[in-house]
């Protein structure tokens, strides 16, 4: 049976067994998951990053965004969950999903690429830029001179 809202629960780590109609969110693992709002009782989890999904609390109110798009499951829900509220979106067709799927795969592959090059900005002098640069004779030199001044 579609659910029509859904309650909040903020956790440290996810518990073994999902209740029905509950999102557990922790914020030490970036996760939010819950069962599919369809009823299928399949589990859904949603990283929280740039390139997935965020949430909004107020008060108690929750809101999930983007939307939910169960495509690798058998019931193909789609949702919004809004201020605890589920709210059911339109099937998409396979070339829509297709499309979203491309997008997220590029949105995932941007963040990842931002990630990496936020490290080594930080941290221009470690040996694994210097190995990427300069080769391993400058890594070494590079050891040599962090070691002994």
């Amino acid at each position: 049976m579609r659910r029509k809202a859904i309650i909040p629960e903020f956790v440290e780590s996810a518990p073994q067994d999902l209740q029905d109609g509950v999102i557990y969110i922790s914020d030490r693992f970036r996760t939010a998951l819950h069962k599919c709002c369809c009823g299928c009782g399949r589990e859904v989890v949603t990283p929280l990053n740039p390139a997935g999904w965020s949430y909004y609390r107020q008060g108690q109110s929750v809101s999930l965004k983007p939307s939910i798009g169960n495509w690798s499951f058998p019931c193909k829900s789609h949702y919004l969950i809004i201020n605890n509220e589920v709210i059911w979106m339109e099937t998409m067709s396979a070339q829509q999903i297709a499309r979203v799927k491309a997008r997220d795969a590029r949105d995932q592959e941007a963040y990842i690429k931002r990630c990496n090059e936020e490290k080594l900005r930080l941290k221009p002098d470690t040996p694994w830029v210097a190995v990427h640069s300069s080769g391993i004779s400058g890594f070494l030199k590079k050891v040599i001179r962090w070691l002994f001044g």
